[in-house]
């Protein structure tokens, strides 16, 4: 299973941007998070086509299970 952290922002066109980072240290705690998504704004550290990172727009956890089909 893997497992990634999206962190999606707003952007100065009002356009949402997403960072993932896969398998993100756990347990994934939500103040770290916020707090790093302020810094990344704060610090304009990412601009997206779309212009820079304004305001957080919300962050999750996504899981994906891959399996594999066996072909004869």
């Amino acid at each position: 299973m893997a497992r990634v952290l999206e962190m999606i922002f707003v952007t100065e066109e009002g356009k949402s941007a997403t960072i993932s980072v896969e398998n993100p240290k756990e347990p994934v705690d939500a103040n770290t998070v916020k707090l790093a998504m302020e810094q990344m704004i704060a610090g304009n550290t990412f601009v997206a086509s779309s212009g820079d990172f304004v305001s957080i727009k919300g962050a999750r956890l996504v899981e994906r299970n891959v399996e594999d089909v066996e072909l004869i």
